[in-house]
């Protein structure tokens, strides 16, 4: 239970003025709910004893008006509640996908974006109840019934004793099962994670399963996982029903005995036909706050499942840490690798690599697929960090900069851009308010697509299309240029972004990239041996190591190079079978 009062403090404190406005509106309903019986009971025993209308008037008139104030107490607490949740669990669905965005890539390789929604929002709506209910209504509703009983033992003693004995046999059953159906409401959860990941996945893949007829076995993939949540979307439930389908029962039993007594005690001259109405009339008082108890013990199994999957995605171990306090020196970056290797597990993906680049200078990086020419540059970005051996920019130590910091000042390109369904100027900036359009605009016309942007229905506020749909590859490429020199780094990584262009387009892009590396370190991952003619130094990677890196020039002279080879027999729209044929 410490855990949940621990996380319903900390996002209930900030609106703990609503919560208290809460508090007070359901405590003055719970007095008028146990006066208004009062009221019936004198209105019944005035009616048989024939009292004067007056009379007969007033408790009518009295009745209403409690009854209209408690109805509107009702609605304020109604809308308190829904107010008091939304905005707890809104702020939680923030700070988790904060912590998601801040998690590793080892974090994300062994998860779905499918699963990842579930987690931030499906988990967050099933505890949405425990924020913006659960204490107010369980403690309103134990003071309810607390009050509904001392009434009752005050009208009489022998009635509010039964009726005593059968709330503690009702807490009994509940405290009994309250946490009957936490493990098979996490399956329920986790079933359905996986499900939101299995939909994701086969939609992403949409193209290549309709291109090789993958259609039917998707949907028999489907008919399996979808099977596996039903089945454990029905254990939960019929686990979370008994508590219901065993007050239901205690309930009808409180019925029978309340009238049962309440007739005998009538039969025996021991109380009036109103008072009879009383009792009866507070047991039915007592089904309410009861089955609201119940109702959120049901709700708190479901929140319990949902709060253990919460605090494991907060409490997910950041291999990243950001504690750095030294700031990159501005203009282009130097690069220096000293004997750094890395690990994923147990497979060793780079060995011992050492080289340095000077600030403006340019690398061409060479190496078939899975030579590690990837891991590399995510470790300049620090989405991972060396397992031994250290990384230098600008001469700092990558670990000692800050995160942010350091990714401003190293930018990327790669052949596929990731563009949002938002503004033109919104995907270049992304979503910074902050930089004015003068600047866009001095970008856009230095890449020579001023004119393109002018022509749009409504220039920078043109809303794109998801992943860029409706743009061609050059168009995608070149925003992706502008993103770029917006952010202004000192060092750039292009991913081969000319690689599936047009001749014409390349041409135009070949430009862009002339001015974007000027003044800047840059390291070209080529998939071309022409794209690397630009660069000063060669690198060529094979299974994690350095097998050649030098003075591009240099090593074009030397004809025992493996570069002047790969030149030599070069076929540019094939380079990985080139280095296949050199042994890299």
């Amino acid at each position: 239970m410490q855990r949940y009062l621990k996380i319903l403090g900390q996002y209930l404190s900030p609106l703990k003025g609503k919560v208290g406005l809460l508090l007070v509106a359901m405590l003055i309903g719970i007095g008028l709910q146990l006066w208004i019986p009062q009221i019936t009971r004198d209105f019944i025993d005035a009616a048989t004893q024939k009292a004067s209308e007056s009379t007969l008037f007033r408790l009518a008139v009295m009745f209403l008006v409690f009854a209209l104030v408690n109805q509107g107490l009702s609605a304020l607490s109604t809308y308190l509640s829904a107010d008091i949740g939304w905005s707890s669990t809104n702020q939680l669905r923030v700070d988790l996908f904060r912590r998601v965005m801040r998690l590793d890539m080892r974090f994300h390789k062994d998860r779905t974006p499918g699963e990842l929604i579930e987690r931030i929002d499906g988990d967050v709506t099933s505890i949405s109840n425990f924020f913006s209910q659960f204490v107010v209504r369980v403690t309103s509703s134990a003071l309810l019934a607390l009050g509904t009983l001392a009434l009752l033992w005050r009208e009489d003693w022998r009635v509010g004793l039964i009726i005593t004995a059968y709330v503690v046999v009702i807490f009994f059953v509940l405290q009994r099962r309250s946490q009957v159906a936490v493990p098979a409401t996490r399956l329920e959860r986790e079933a359905s994670a996986s499900m939101f990941g299995f939909i994701e996945e086969r939609l992403a893949g949409l193209d290549d399963i309709r291109a090789n007829g993958a259609g039917r076995y998707t949907m028999n993939r489907m008919h399996h996982v979808a099977r596996d949540w039903l089945d454990k979307n029905l254990k939960a439930w019929y686990m979370r029903s008994t508590i219901w389908t065993s007050m239901m029962v205690l309930f009808s039993l409180g019925y029978c005995l309340t009238l049962g007594v309440g007739v005998y005690f009538f039969q025996q001259g021991l109380i009036t036909l109103g008072t009879v109405y009383l009792f009866f009339n507070y047991m039915r008082m007592l089904e309410a706050p009861l089955d609201e108890i119940t109702r959120q013990m049901q709700e708190f199994q479901k929140a319990s499942a949902g709060i253990l999957r919460v605090e494991e995605l907060l409490e997910e171990k950041l291999d990243i840490e950001d504690h750095g306090t030294q700031s990159l020196p501005s203009g282009a970056l130097s690069v220096d690798f000293d004997q750094l290797t890395f690990a994923y597990g147990d497979h060793l993906v780079l060995k011992g690599l050492t080289f340095q680049l000077k600030p403006g200078e340019v690398l061409g990086l060479l190496g078939r697929t899975g030579s590690g020419k990837s891991t590399l540059v995510r470790l300049l970005f620090r989405l991972y960090d060396p397992t031994t051996g250290t990384l230098k920019l600008g001469g700092l130590n990558s670990q000692d900069v800050p995160l942010k910091d350091l990714r401003q000042k190293v930018g990327m390109v790669t052949q596929d851009v990731q563009l949002f369904h938002a503004t033109i100027r919104e995907n270049l900036t992304f979503f910074d308010p902050s930089i004015p359009d003068s600047k866009i605009q001095a970008v856009l016309k230095d890449l020579g697509m001023d004119q393109w942007v002018d022509a749009l229905p409504e220039g920078l506020n043109t809303k794109l299309q998801a992943n860029g749909a409706g743009l061609s590859a050059g168009e995608s490429q070149l925003l992706a240029f502008a993103r770029v020199f917006l952010q202004d780094p000192g060092l750039v990584i292009l991913d081969e972004p000319s690689s599936r262009l047009d001749p014409a387009t390349e041409r135009h892009l070949n430009q862009a990239i002339q001015r974007l590396l000027s003044g800047r370190t840059g390291i070209i991952i080529a998939h071309r041996l022409d794209t690397v003619e630009r660069a000063d130094k060669i690198m060529v990677l094979s299974q994690g190591e350095i097998l050649e890196f030098g003075d591009r020039e240099d090593l074009k002279r030397d004809p025992q190079s493996r570069y002047a080879r790969m030149l030599k027999v070069s076929k540019a729209d094939n380079l990985e079978a080139e280095l296949e044929k050199l042994g890299v």
